[in-house]
């Protein structure tokens, strides 16, 4: 089964997006699918990475906003170029809606859909939204044809090897709170990390240990590996086991999306911050839950708010406890399946 991912990443975007289709490639590529990546080569693609990882990547050029009519024109003249018999489109990108999928559907067997705004149609065979709603099953009446497969929750999560052998080693957490884990993202472009970071200077002394997760498209890491150099903090740069120091960490300030379930996967306590609007009805939804606390949007949240949420972590012991018992109820059902059931999905047709 030959198999195209259209995805991008760039500052302005993140890297969540590749990130998760990474993760379904892997799988499908140990199920013995040809996997190739189609993504504009721009400011902070990740092409090299996933060509790193061991997919093609047909590299489409860098014009600005993205234009439905010339990307679809631009990926079918690569894909009948270059690519074999297609049996699947997989398309995780929040430019591109039912124009741009039943143009590209010409040319490839089926086409599938990784979304979590519920914003726009879609023409497509199957969707994935493996984000947890309230509502989940009424996001997308009327905007996908009624043949449409849903795959909704987050029991289908795509998840990278690494999570689920982290899973193995992580456990309810206690309340105490003793390793600390910053983490907004790939890209970071609201700079919550020098926010959160500069909230340790308004701290009494703390005995705790903190980690920094930036990726290489964070434009401020250099000064965030300054600071970390001068508090003592470990700094880690585009790193392969986020998972770990997950599995590690007592406690959390990251972003809504992606990574905001990955910690609730490892049961990791995290106060989140919403950097995107497509996050926001996810995080609502979530802190409602009790799997998570919601500091608001990125905008209204000051450094001064960050070492509120950190007080206040290291006084709730109990409330920490639930909130991982809360996020482990919420998604930590997922677990490693034999096979996916995204990838059993795309393998029944």
């Amino acid at each position: 089964m030959n198999i195209l991912f259209r995805v991008d990443s760039s500052f302005a975007i993140g890297t969540g997006h590749v990130m998760r289709c990474l993760a379904l490639a892997e799988m499908l590529k140990e199920a013995g699918c040809a996997v190739y990546f189609a993504m504009r080569a721009g400011p902070e693609d990740l092409c090299d990475e996933v060509e790193h990882k061991g997919f093609p990547v047909l590299r489409l050029v860098y014009e600005g906003p993205v234009v439905q009519k010339i990307d679809a024109k631009r990926t079918i003249e690569m894909i009948r170029k270059q690519l074999p018999s297609l049996d699947w489109c997989i398309v995780d990108h929040y430019e591109l809606d039912h124009r741009w999928e039943g143009n590209v559907g010409a040319y490839v067997g089926r086409m599938m859909v990784i979304d979590d705004l519920a914003n726009r149609p879609h023409q497509c065979d199957l969707l994935l939204d493996q984000n947890y709603y309230r509502q989940a099953q009424q996001r997308y009446h009327s905007l996908v044809p009624p043949s449409c497969r849903l795959l909704l929750g987050p029991q289908y999560m795509l998840l990278r090897p690494e999570f689920y052998e982290a899973k193995k080693f992580s456990q309810l957490r206690n309340g105490q709170v003793k390793r600390i884990l910053l983490f907004f993202g790939g890209s970071d472009p609201t700079n919550e990390t020098e926010k959160a970071l500069h909230a340790f200077r308004e701290l009494d002394v703390l005995d705790v240990e903190v980690d920094v997760v930036v990726g290489k498209a964070n434009s401020n890491r250099v000064r965030v590996e300054s600071f970390c150099r001068e508090k003592g903090f470990r700094y880690h740069c585009q790193i392969d086991y986020l998972a770990e120091l997950m599995a590690k960490a007592d406690f959390s300030l990251g972003a809504g999306g992606v990574s905001m379930w990955e910690r609730c996967f490892l049961g990791l306590p995290s106060a989140v911050t919403i950097v995107a609007e497509n996050q926001r009805r996810s995080t609502e939804d979530a802190a409602a839950y009790g799997a998570v606390w919601n500091i608001g949007w990125h905008a209204d949240v000051k450094s001064a708010d960050y070492a509120d949420i950190i007080d206040r972590a290291m006084a709730s012991r109990e409330e920490l406890k639930h909130m991982s018992r809360k996020a482990l109820e919420l998604v930590g059902s997922t677990k490693e399946y034999i096979v996916h059931p995204v990838v059993k999905a795309l393998l029944e047709g």
